[in-house]
């Protein structure tokens, strides 16, 4: 299923494609040279000094029972689809910056820069990510080891999208729904707030 993004006007192919579905292909298995184009796009986003302070772990489906623990940090709702997606990625921000060790205020922004080029590059090569908000960071954090000093920013299921003609009803309703967004001019100022 595509959901192309309606715009005002015209924006770049795969930013207007880019959407977050919860149908994935349960049997598609993702291969290694296409999680290595989605790190390569994520360490080429910008970052403050060049610091590129995200961090990010990986769960495949490969492995059963760490797939299986990873799912178990979602919240229900998000685990009911997102158990078919190839892979799970844990996005953390390291909170002080690599060259002095001072806090950095720019890492969450910086990280969100970084997993959106994994959610561009996987609409680039024909499949999709869907970001997450809604884990467990305490079990994420002690099963993936994960510092204090990087906080844990999101959950993202990345796989290829369920053929359409194999959407369930409840999955057509929910994928059917039109993508929605403020009006271009609710978004931006010119010259002072309003």
């Amino acid at each position: 299923m595509k959901k192309i993004a309606t715009t005002e006007v015209p924006i770049n192919d795969v930013i207007a494609q880019r959407w977050s579905p919860r149908a994935f292909d349960f049997s598609y298995l993702i291969s290694k040279d296409e999680i290595k184009s989605l790190f390569e796009a994520a360490r080429w986003a910008p970052s403050c000094y060049g610091d590129q302070p995200w961090q990010f772990i990986l769960f495949n489906k490969e492995d059963a029972a760490t797939w299986s623990s990873a799912l178990n940090c979602l919240s229900v709702g998000n685990q009911n689809w997102a158990m078919d997606a190839s892979i799970l990625i844990v996005v953390c921000a390291n909170k002080n910056f690599n060259h002095n060790n001072e806090p950095n205020r720019w890492a969450h922004y910086d990280t969100g820069a970084a997993a959106e080029n994994i959610c561009l590059q996987a609409t680039s090569i024909g499949l999709s990510a869907h970001q997450m908000g809604g884990f467990d960071q305490d079990k994420v954090r002690s099963l993936s080891n994960i510092p204090t000093e990087f906080d844990i920013l999101a959950c993202m299921a990345v796989g290829k999208n369920l053929n359409e003609s194999k959407l369930s009803k409840i999955q057509k309703d929910k994928e059917g729904q039109a993508r929605s967004r403020k009006q271009l001019e609710d978004i931006y100022f010119i010259n002072k707030w309003k």
